[in-house]
């Protein structure tokens, strides 16, 4: 009888990858005959396989699909990333977070001023744009107090007493205990082991070998330091700090406030940091101009950020372009090349149509030409930079409603706070108030039930097209107001890449989820498949281990026969 032995791993034969060598768990061992028993087992077994190949293809194609499409998300999510910078927050018009709110300051100094030396200015996004004349006559400085020499720094000086200290601008002294063991070097840790509450910080100079003062420094500028004796020794009049009627005996430096003038408005505050004279504006001064000369501040928009973001969407569109080409690339021989995961999808396709959509808006007689930008001769962006300069110092306004979503109401009682990405090109809003002023009811286009009146606020009813704008009325009379708005090009991609690459809900996103279903749901049909196939496989080498087992059994009597036949024994 014929051998055979059985692997003790599972009779289900994992999935390794797309054309895998398949692995039998069993086999027919020492054959005795010619024919080739596991080769006719193999056979049929690959017949019965066919199937499972098939699943097996379809997972492989549809993990492809779901890379190449993850791949597509990214790079639409980069694209939004570059728009965002230029649009700002997707519905929000108050955070001024967009690109032309922010703020910069362009600085000239006259009169001989360096005016980098003598100022840095920095101001809020949103802020006016304005021009400022600044004088600067006179730096803040922080109050410095010295004692007497001392012989020693870390000699203890028999001095016993309490003394407080504050700066003026602060509301409590702190008071501090010294004992006869206490050196110089003492006191001064002693001193500063307060100054979070006192705002003064002390140091031992050594003047010479056998010379140390105790210097105090106030950590503000523009403030006194009040030193009181509490109790026992007086200690600032030990060290020489103050003299017999209480004042300091050694100011090294007075404390003093700084003095600017704006537009020739004086103002003084105590610091050098100067950011409650122009709302949204900070000054630090660093150097005196005098009267006769001065610094201009512009406060205007950051062109340097504005091209940068503009490049920056080039940069992200041609990333994209490139790859969607690798998925239009034609083999040699024709048809769709190896790399060419997503030829002919429909989903890439309708991207690509889209984002071609949204980069030819028009707004007014201007498209993207006035930016500089062009297609080259296999659709990637190309940017003229001489020309984007010209427009940024010529036109600047024109750049941002070219790009931006823009808007304007024929009554400035009426502001938008909340956009959503399918803002009305026209719209009439009937207001009318109570007779106490508020808001009662509001009609869009002569409908009702359009909006929702919340105290001033205006919020557009769900499920309605105006399902997340809001208004603000702060008008307090009946009103009809007349609003109109545009979405320029990068309003418009950004909300276009959104549809199809949000990564919590859009087309891309929901399609993943779809194939990565889909992808669990082949596994299983697969490893089904594949312990049918395998059970089969068993069955077949049973079968045909019977059939040895009888074929060496008729080869065994047929031997005897011919012996006992054969003539010549």
């Amino acid at each position: 009888m014929t051998d055979t032995t059985t692997n003790t791993s599972s009779a289900s034969t994992p999935r390794a990858s797309s054309g895998s060598t398949y692995s039998p768990t069993k086999r027919i061992n020492n054959p005795t005959s010619d024919i080739d028993w596991n080769g006719l087992v193999e056979a049929a077994v690959l017949s019965k396989k066919l199937t499972a190949d098939r699943i097996d293809s379809r997972i492989t194609e549809t993990e492809t699909k779901i890379e190449a499409y993850s791949k597509m998300q990214d790079l639409l999510q980069a694209m939004q990333g570059s728009l965002k910078t230029l649009c700002g927050s997707a519905e929000s018009l108050t955070k001024k977070d967009d690109v032309f709110s922010r703020r910069e300051a362009y600085l000239t100094g006259s009169g001989g001023v360096n005016a980098a030396n003598a100022v840095v200015v920095t101001a809020d996004a949103g802020v006016d744009i304005q021009t400022y004349d600044l004088n600067i006559l006179q730096l803040a400085k922080a109050q410095k107090i010295a004692g007497a020499p001392q012989g020693s720094n870390t000699e203890k000086l028999d001095l016993s007493g309490t003394f407080s200290l504050k700066l003026a601008d602060r509301e409590k002294a702190v008071e501090i205990a010294i004992d006869e063991t206490m050196s110089l070097n003492d006191i001064a840790r002693a001193i500063n082991n307060e100054n979070s509450k006192t705002g003064i910080n002390a140091t031992v100079v050594q003047v010479n070998d056998d010379e140390f003062t105790l210097v105090m420094t106030a950590e503000d500028t523009g403030q006194d330091i009040i030193y009181e004796s509490v109790s026992g020794d007086d200690i600032g009049h030990s060290l020489g700090l103050t003299a017999g009627d209480g004042s300091f005996a050694r100011e090294l430096q007075a404390a003093q406030s700084a003095i600017i003038k704006i537009d020739g408005i004086e103002i003084t505050r105590s610091t050098n940091s100067i950011d409650d004279v122009i709302k949204g504006v900070n000054f630090s001064i660093y150097q005196k101009t005098g009267e006769d000369e001065s610094v201009s501040v512009e406060i205007s928009q950051s062109l340097n950020n504005i091209k940068t973001a503009i490049s920056g969407l080039v940069e992200s569109y041609n990333a994209y372009r490139e790859w969607a080409m690798t998925q239009q690339a034609v083999a040699s021989g024709g048809g769709a090349s190896s790399d060419a995961t997503l030829f002919g999808d429909s989903i890439l396709r309708s991207v690509n149509a889209s984002v071609a959509e949204s980069l030819s808006t028009m707004v007014g007689n201007e498209n993207m030409a006035f930016l500089g930008l062009e297609y080259d001769e296999n659709n990637f962006l190309v940017l003229d930079n001489d020309k984007l300069n010209e427009a940024l110092l010529n036109d600047l306004d024109q750049i941002e409603d070219l790009l931006n979503f823009q808007y304007s109401v024929s009554n400035n009682d009426l502001g938008l706070l909340y956009r959503n990405d399918n803002m009305p090109a026209k719209m009439t809003i009937d207001i009318e108030v109570d007779e106490e002023g508020n808001v009662a009811k509001v009609l869009a286009d002569g409908q009702e039930g359009r909006f929702e009146v919340n105290g001033t606020r205006i919020v557009g009813v769900k499920g309605t097209q105006y399902e997340g704008v809001t208004f603000v009325y702060t008008g307090d009379e009946d009103a009809t107001i007349d609003f109109t708005s545009t979405a320029g090009m990068a309003e418009s991609l950004f909300h276009t890449i959104n549809e199809y690459a949000d990564e919590d809900q859009s087309v891309l996103t929901d399609l993943a989820v779809k194939l990565q279903e889909n992808v669990k749901s082949f596994k299983k049909d697969y490893k089904d498949e594949m312990s049918t196939v395998e059970n089969y496989r068993l069955r077949l080498i049973n079968l045909y281990s019977k059939y040895q087992e009888q074929i060496s059994g008729a080869e065994s009597t047929l031997s005897y026969l011919k012996v006992i036949l054969d003539p010549g024994d």
